[in-house]
């Protein structure tokens, strides 16, 4: 496969602007349509421990039957009819003092729509995969510097390019939704700003995922670090890694280099508890080359662990719309002599096995480990992928985005896989990767030679 002598790091043609020169126009307070009941919304205990901002851009090209003016104002009043179905969204984050657990309080306070406008076009400012720094101009913080019970739950933020085109960035914090659960809000408001109905009537009731009564823990869960006693946890709860003195990469897998890899660990001699797909062999292979890059003196005898998030709706019976958070990370361990020496297809049949290991019964235990215990997932590192969550699908009244991506901040334990642009690639993913130098030079050379 000639393809294959390609480099699959990602190089950038054109210049990247990281500073977009945005300024904010206007800020404006959003109420739902209707009035909502007010009440506390009870937070699951997968909610309790993603306290933190999470924030995505939406881009899209120029199309002069939406010029910006009638974009925000269909925005406008989407968000607002919207907020009906997701009156959480104006509520407040808040600490009970006598459960001494976060809740949601429906207050009905607001959320907020912010329009800017950058000095460039959208064609100015550089390769839309990359992660620009940049790109934070794009989206609206959420007021960090306010009290947690202040703070707004939801802000949409429309930026337009001197083209025409535009960015639509969400800010929101992860205790209130995951990926999935997102991409239906999205699907939802882009409905409505067509003025057609909801696409899908979310599930707000958390407490299908409360603990049961007394909780049961019925595996040891070492994929979960226990915090003792009177330690507070720490916020963000995952990986807090400072960005300190890191290299950052982009490794593109293209769509022939994935079947390679998936023929590959069909060539060689594998369980039939392996399943061959493409999310596995890139776990895999990106799993191998992280493990033996790990540190600066190799021990053959350390254990490495990867920690994938699993969608837990279907094990669990909840409706595919439920609003919260259901993913769980699973894990894969392994010693980094069998991580060198085993084939592919092993660790390919290791990440499946984590995989299947997030049964139901598994996934409640893990939710009880969480009632009995504070604490949350370790691992050497975690892959996040937002390959296949389909943000990009997601039809507009003005089309689908030229590209959707989470803002990304450098850390040393986080490995994200990206999707490419549409329309200019079948099923390619894009591996970002954040290491210090000499790191990065023993991951960069393994992801070569386990390519061959």
């Amino acid at each position: 496969m000639g393809t294959l002598n390609q480099s699959p790091i990602k190089s950038f043609i054109s210049k990247i602007i990281q500073d977009l020169k945005v300024t904010i126009h206007d800020t404006i307070t959003i109420f739902p349509s209707h009035e909502t009941e007010k009440q506390s919304m009870f937070l699951s205990n997968i909610d309790q421990v993603l306290n933190f901002n999470v924030e995505t851009v939406h881009f899209f090209v120029a199309d002069p039957r939406f010029p910006l003016q009638i974009v925000a104002e269909k925005l406008k009043s989407a968000l607002s009819e919207v907020l009906v179905v997701y009156d959480f969204l104006v509520g407040r984050l808040k600490l009970n003092l006598e459960s001494q657990r976060f809740e949601v309080d429906c207050n009905g306070a607001e959320a907020r729509f912010v329009v800017g406008k950058s000095e460039f076009e959208l064609g100015e400012i550089g390769d839309l995969v990359y992660p620009n720094p940049g790109f934070t101009q794009l989206v609206q913080k959420s007021y960090d510097d306010l009290a947690i019970h202040d703070r707004p739950l939801c802000i949409i933020q429309l930026t337009s390019f001197k083209c025409g085109g535009f960015a639509i960035g969400v800010a929101t914090n992860h205790a209130i939704s995951d990926g999935i659960s997102v991409k239906t809000f999205l699907e939802n408001l882009a409905s409505l700003a067509a003025d057609k109905p909801l696409a899908t009537t979310p599930c707000n009731d958390r407490h299908l995922l409360a603990a049961r009564s007394p909780p049961q823990i019925q595996f040891d869960h070492p994929e979960l670090l226990k915090i003792p006693t009177g330690i507070d946890l720490p916020s963000p709860t995952v990986f807090d890694t400072p960005e300190g003195e890191l290299d950052f990469k982009i490794f593109k897998l293209s769509s022939i280099v994935i079947a390679h890899l998936k023929q590959k660990a069909k060539d060689e001699p594998f369980s039939t508890n392996a399943k061959i797909t493409g999310f596995n062999v890139v776990a895999a292979h990106v799993w191998r080359c992280k493990a033996l890059s790990y540190g600066t003196d190799y021990d053959p005898e350390r254990v490495s662990t990867v920690l994938y998030a699993v969608d837990i709706r279907s094990r669990l019976g909840l409706p595919p719309s439920y609003a919260g958070n259901a993913v769980l990370s699973a894990y894969a361990s392994a010693r980094c002599k069998e991580i060198e020496e085993g084939p592919l297809s092993k660790l390919v049949e290791m990440v499946t096995e984590g995989t299947k290991r997030m049964t139901g019964e598994y996934a409640q235990s893990v939710i009880d480990w969480g009632e009995v215990n504070k604490g949350f997932p370790k691992g050497e590192f975690l892959i996040s992928s937002w390959w296949r969550l389909g943000f990009a699908d997601v039809e507009y009244p003005w089309g689908k985005p030229r590209y959707s991506c989470p803002v990304v901040y450098h850390r040393k334990d986080i490995i994200l896989l990206f999707p490419d642009i549409i329309g200019e690639s079948n099923n390619e993913v894009n591996v970002l990767v954040a290491l210090p130098r000499k790191e990065m030079e023993k991951f960069e050379a393994l992801f070569h030679k386990f390519l061959a």
